[in-house]
């Protein structure tokens, strides 16, 4: 069902995104040298920079996905971020020191200066592909579930989106994108606060705030720390602590979308505070969005759920052969409903240990029924995945015997969970993403619907924004002003990185057109920085520590490890090995330091 807005929330989206743009434009017109273009004039200060950093990364995936974890999980995605105050505190001490005395535009440009002009360039097209793709999905996030719920056009909605970035972005450059994040920012932070406000006070009377926490932690989902080291677990404190610190260390030290956020700093101090800032900020931050997906989930518990937020979806189901089944399982879910509203109240009133364990038992059989409503939409939409499923259910049911006296029962019981499971990340049945979107359009008052809706594509737009501004600068200083035989000026050179600007925006506007929805788009970005990310820091690392080290062996290891990345990531995506993507951190770092190391003895000598 299509979502029709007031003129209200109409007026408070457009006047917050105008304004926005409108100051962006304003503020930082007439900027005509690199000085000010590129680095902002190296004016900003150290709470703005904090803010810029935090905007960038802040982009609308974080509050359309990582609610949708929560709700689905539980809090323990946050343990990814733990990483990241070790890694500010290590890029204080050694990579600003350096950038700043090199007075780089670019955290690439050192990297000729130790290595050579190779392993720069090498280095910069990595980050431009991983970013290009990234920028893409920044866009197509927000533009995939307003598409669905205002019923516009995707692509139109990409386009907009994209313009509206480009707009600001190509007029001012990194002072535009700087000074209209932080309004962005203020934006965001009373959007959520005021959404959690709302939930909370959408839950009964009867039930304190202290009591939702307790009905949540009933069903795991308060769960926040674990220490185990399976590696079926994608979040744990390991993987957080250590593939998250090498995650954090590379995005925010070598990644130019973060580092021209700092290098506008007034003076080194400041880019110091404002990364220390955003390192003691951004943890209690993503808490914050986690918890308010949590406590959309403990609302649902007291009001009924869709088995798919997926409106679209849901109806396709109905209207098709497998419509029936789709009804008794709406049915099914109803009378779930009235055991866990009644299991909820009656737990909030007294803590006992046999209604814990009712809710969690209640909560898994849910998380069941979605699952089957998956299938059954999939089986819906897709004719072959429906012979399929069909002809392996029967197969075991109808012949269970036959299979274990061949031993083969086992292997055909788990390729049927893997179908199931195949099910729930397909584009038309993966709902994560829509769970906030749908719970903002059909709870939240009049007026506070505009305002989550201008956070969502405020944050869209400021991520978006660092990244055409840094794809730009790596393409205008990194490749093309480095390859000129001639000295052409500061005006063309500025001239030419709106150019850059403006065709990046106009790539990361068609990447969003062919994007699809992964199983969750936070993990997506997060898998495709962790797959280059590794690689690129070890690079640094080894400009840093190994001094030995030339430019041939490191060209030529980033290469080889770049390669074996890719190779690992699709083997565990082929489930062919077990290997949580933060582990790919660690890895490629570590191989780049080894075969650079192992290739050097046999390299020309490489100044």
């Amino acid at each position: 069902m299509q979502q029709t807005l007031d003129w209200i929330d109409w007026t408070v989206l457009i006047v917050t995104l105008a304004t926005i743009v409108g100051y962006g434009t304003w503020k930082t017109r007439g900027r005509k040298n690199a000085q000010d273009y590129i680095k902002g004039g190296n004016s900003t200060k150290w709470w703005t920079i904090g803010l810029s950093v935090m905007a960038t990364q802040a982009s609308a995936i974080t509050f359309l996905s990582t609610t949708g974890q929560a709700f689905s999980d539980g809090m323990g995605f946050v343990q990814f971020y733990f990483g990241l105050p070790i890694a500010m505190v290590i890029i204080c001490l050694v990579f600003i020191p350096l950038y700043h005395r090199l007075k780089v535009y670019t955290a690439y440009e050192f990297l000729e200066n130790r290595f050579d002009l190779k392993t720069r360039s090498l280095t910069a097209i990595l980050f431009l592909i991983q970013r290009g793709l990234a920028a893409g999905i920044t866009i197509f996030a927000p533009a995939i579930i307003l598409s669905v719920v205002l019923g516009w056009n995707i692509v139109t909605l990409n386009i907009i989106i994209g313009v509206l970035v480009i707009i600001y972005t190509v007029s001012g450059g990194t002072k535009a994108v700087t000074v209209t994040q932080k309004q962005q920012m203020f934006v965001i932070f009373g959007g959520m606060i005021a959404a959690l406000a709302i939930i909370i006070n959408l839950i009964p009377d009867e039930v304190s705030f202290t009591d939702a926490i307790d009905i949540a932690g009933a069903t795991g989902k308060m769960q926040v720390l674990d220490f185990s080291f399976d590696l079926n677990n994608r979040y744990t404190v390991w993987t957080g602590l250590i593939g998250g610190t090498f995650l954090m260390l590379s995005y925010f030290g070598t990644d130019q979308s973060q580092v021209q956020r700092y290098l506008s700093g007034k003076s080194m101090k400041e880019m110091q505070m404002g990364l220390l800032f955003n390192g003691l900020l951004k943890v209690p931050m993503q808490f914050f969005i986690l918890l308010v997906g949590v406590m959309v989930f403990v609302f649902y518990q007291f009001n009924p759920s869709p088995l798919n937020f997926i409106d679209a979806s849901t109806q396709t189901v109905l209207a098709s052969e497998y419509g029936d089944d789709y009804k008794a399982l709406q049915n099914k879910q109803a009378e779930l409903f009235d055991m866990k509203q009644r299991l909820s109240l009656a737990y909030a009133e007294n803590n006992d240990a046999k209604l814990k364990s009712e809710l969690f038992t209640i909560d898994s059989i849910e998380k069941t029924y979605r699952l089957e409503s998956k299938v059954l939409i999939k089986k819906a939409i897709d004719p072959d995945y429906a012979n399929k499923y069909e002809s392996l259910k029967k197969e075991i049911y109808d012949n269970s015997l036959g299979l274990m006296k061949k031993g083969t029962y086992n292997e055909k019981v788990e390729e049927f969970n893997k179908l199931s499971k195949d099910a729930a990340k397909d584009t038309q049945t993966n709902d994560r993403d829509y769970m906030f979107i749908r719970f903002i359009l059909n709870n939240l008052p009049k007026g506070l619907i505009g305002l989550l809706l201008a956070v969502i594509l405020s944050a869209a737009m400021s991520s978006t924004a660092s990244e055409i501004n840094a794809l730009a600068t790596i393409t205008s200083i990194d490749l093309y002003g480095r390859n000129l035989k001639e000295d052409k000026g500061e005006t063309h050179m500025v001239n030419m990185t709106k150019w850059f600007t403006f065709g990046w925006g106009i790539i990361a506007i068609i990447i969003a057109c062919f994007a699809n929805l992964a199983e969750n788009l936070i993990q997506l970005v997060n898998i495709i920085g962790s797959i280059f990310y590794g690689n690129v820091l070890g690079i640094f690392l080894l400009a840093f520590f190994f001094k030995h080290i030339k430019g041939n062996a490191v060209f030529t290891g980033a290469l080889i490890t770049q390669i074996i990345i890719i190779g690992l990531y699709f083997l565990d995506n082929a489930e062919i090995i077990n290997l949580p993507y933060l582990w790919l951190n660690l890895i490629g770092c570590v191989i780049v330091i080894i075969i650079a190391n192992l290739l050097q003895p046999f390299s020309k000598k490489n100044n």
